[in-house]
């Protein structure tokens, strides 16, 4: 009887392992800046503020500025809109914390915290994280909502954003 009992468990744990679902997925990018954290917390520190430096961003709209629970409309140059919701924003620690409600990217429940730090010689660690499912739910997505791209999506928002940052604040 036991044996048999084991056996059953066993069987039980693999289908529930393989029935899952996807993998929470995670993503950081971050850039060293030759400038002041202030300066670059003027720029990544405005909720409203990503078409001033993100280049694919046209227009953003926030519902409330910079207060937790604004929302903004963010309204892709490439066509499509995003709305995100502000969860944190701490000017002392530069730290903005973000959740997407909506959009076109291929994910589901995406956070995102933007960081500044100081580092040696008046220069900015600038670091952009992720956490997120892609967009497909289920078994076997479709290639543009599979694990990889996810992170392809999410790897190549930071990686033009913090890129072209680096540009805008060099001038």
């Amino acid at each position: 009887m036991y044996k048999t009992g084991v056996a059953v468990a066993m069987l039980v744990a693999a289908n529930l392992a393989l029935a899952h679902g996807p993998s929470r997925l995670k993503v950081t990018e971050s850039i060293t800046l030759e400038a002041e954290p202030d300066k670059v917390w003027a720029k990544v520190g405005n909720f409203n503020g990503l078409p001033g430096w993100h280049p694919a961003i046209a227009e953003s709209n926030a519902s409330d500025g910079n207060n937790v629970g604004s929302r903004r409309t963010l309204t892709l140059k490439g066509g499509g809109k995003v709305i995100e919701e502000l969860e944190e924003l701490d000017n002392q620690k530069m730290v903005l914390k973000y959740r997407m409600k909506e959009g076109v990217l291929p994910v589901t429940n995406y956070t995102s915290t933007l960081s500044v730090k100081a580092i040696d010689g008046g220069k900015s660690l600038v670091e952009w994280r992720g956490a997120f499912y892609r967009g497909y739910p289920n078994n076997d997505p479709p290639p543009d909502q599979n694990d990889e791209a996810a992170e392809k999506a999410i790897t190549g928002v930071y990686k033009t954003g913090l890129e072209n940052l680096k540009k805008v604040v060099a001038q």
